[in-house]
């Protein structure tokens, strides 16, 4: 099978659904259309699946016998609430919600790849799993998946998964041997004081002069403890407290990311966040609490073998010439869960083309993709699964 050829034969219907997926889009755990449209597609294919998953709108479908192999393909579903300022003909028609990183996209070229798949079961050495996952922005979607039993029954042996990247010009695709993306985590800082009037300080406990010293000192984790030859990222995203020019307020509140390529030196991170921000607050008399919300994204890694099996699938689709080794990012990325537990790859996949202004980063408003990319991811999720499954038939 030319895998590449099969998927350009039916681009105008990858670009239709991604189209339609991109003019509807909805945030995490709430892609209620999102996973009705998916089943409609896969049951218009006829591919058996199983929906409700990761709080009721993930979706897995199963193509091949599952006495085999089984190898899983996985897309992400969910949005960002942003407000899309693309001006595409097809833009979002839910205001404040905006598919600003490309799931969209992801979703599309996995049912394209299902759709080719689908037509050559027969000819496949065991079965592919189609993993349509929510909540990738933040929800941890695919930590519920695996807690549900999504790599097994059948038991997934090989998982491979893909992200539009506008660093990469259209027609490239990047690989990464090891840690590929960061550990991710979010913080929040409450820094309480007692408030007053800014003409007698003497009177008040100033959370702003203790939370500025926070932020500061927060800097020297990565500068003065973290080799410098490693990869750690603090970041304080928010600073909100008093909204006038002469009231010392009574509290800040500080957001913000850490992140590491490395699972242990987050750990180290968050502990030494917590206390440095408690210590500051203590000498400047200020009671502190510090929360981390939600999951923390452990970094993706790419397993050597996995990683083998793409770059030889994405030189059937491109051609070596096509493949880059691209630089580790300190973006997160929740596929890292599968990772974790199954033998895994995760690609780049080239969008960018400055004639056509796709070349902003993932998360801006006026973010685009060249849609001239989409047979070749749908053609790149064909590829790893044949190439996979080919190889475990072998062992």
């Amino acid at each position: 099978m030319n895998a590449l050829q099969s998927t350009s034969s039916i681009r105008e219907w990858i670009v239709g659904i991604r189209r339609d997926f991109h003019q509807h889009p909805e945030l995490a755990y709430g892609e209620q259309r999102t996973s009705a449209k998916i089943q409609e597609l896969l049951s218009e294919l006829g591919i058996p699946f199983e929906a409700g998953a990761a709080g009721g709108t993930g979706v897995v479908g199963l193509i091949g016998d599952p006495t085999g192999p089984c190898v899983a393909l996985r897309a992400d579903m969910d949005a960002l609430p942003i407000v899309e300022a693309s001006g595409a003909s097809f833009t979002s028609v839910n205001r404040g919600v905006m598919h600003a990183c490309g799931h969209d996209t992801h979703m599309a070229m996995l049912l394209g790849a299902a759709r080719v798949l689908k037509e050559n079961e027969s000819s496949l050495s065991g079965c592919v799993k189609l993993v349509f996952q929510p909540a990738e922005e933040g929800g941890a979607g695919a930590q519920k998946m695996c807690e549900e039993g999504v790599l097994e029954n059948p038991k997934v042996e090989r998982m491979f998964g893909m992200h539009v990247w506008p660093l990469l010009d259209t027609g490239l695709i990047g690989l990464r041997e090891g840690a590929f993306l960061a550990s991710a985590t979010f913080f929040d800082i409450f820094v309480r004081g007692v408030g007053g009037h800014a003409a007698m300080p003497n009177l008040v406990v100033d959370p702003i002069v203790a939370a500025a010293q926070i932020v500061t000192n927060l800097q020297s984790i990565v500068s003065r403890e973290r080799d410098p030859f490693g990869s750690d990222v603090v970041s304080i995203s928010a600073f909100n407290g008093g909204d006038t020019y002469n009231v010392i307020p009574p509290e800040v509140h500080l957001k913000g990311t850490v992140r590491s390529l490395s699972l242990e030196a987050q750990a180290a991170n968050i502990k030494r966040i917590e206390e440095i921000a408690t210590a500051i607050g203590t000498a400047h008399r200020c009671e502190v609490t510090v929360n981390f919300p939600g999951v923390t994204y452990p970094p993706t890694v790419n397993d050597h073998g996995a990683l083998k099996l793409a770059r030889s699938a994405a030189k059937q689709v491109v051609g070596a010439d096509a493949l880059v080794v691209v630089p580790p990012t300190m973006g997160g990325e929740d596929f890292s869960f599968y990772a974790q537990l199954v033998p895994s790859a995760f690609a780049a996949l080239g969008i960018g083309n400055a004639e056509k202004g796709t070349t902003l980063s993932l998360h801006h408003p006026q973010f685009q993709v060249d849609e001239d990319a989409l047979p070749i991811g749908a053609a790149l999720h064909v590829a790893f699964a044949l190439e996979a499954l080919a190889e475990l038939a072998r062992a």
